[in-house]
């Protein structure tokens, strides 16, 4: 749990930057990424759309009636499979072991 809220705060700043120094420089361009779940816990749901919504460039948009996926709206994401990939071993991993 530690690591995760140290991550997750070093991402919020390393982000906010990176977002800022994007709408300064260029047009920003955002994406639609559907993420795969396979978290199910409620608690641990809520917890990964707060993550979500903290980290600048990221916003939770809509999460699948089974929730087996989620829809987020990025900022910049880059190579879609990498950043997916980012997202579960970042965030997601740590709340299944939590939340199991």
């Amino acid at each position: 749990l530690a690591r995760l809220v140290l991550r997750v705060g070093r991402d919020v700043v390393v982000s906010g930057l990176g977002v800022a120094r994007g709408v300064m420089k260029r047009r920003p361009r955002g994406e639609f990424v559907r993420v795969p779940l396979e978290l199910r816990d409620a608690h641990g749901l809520a917890a990964l759309a707060i993550i979500t919504t903290v980290v600048p460039g990221t916003v939770w948009c809509e999460l699948a009636p089974d929730c087996s996926a989620v829809l987020l709206h990025v900022f910049e994401p880059g190579d879609e499979a990498e950043f997916i990939a980012f997202f579960k071993t970042t965030y997601e991993r740590p709340l299944l072991e939590i939340f199991g």
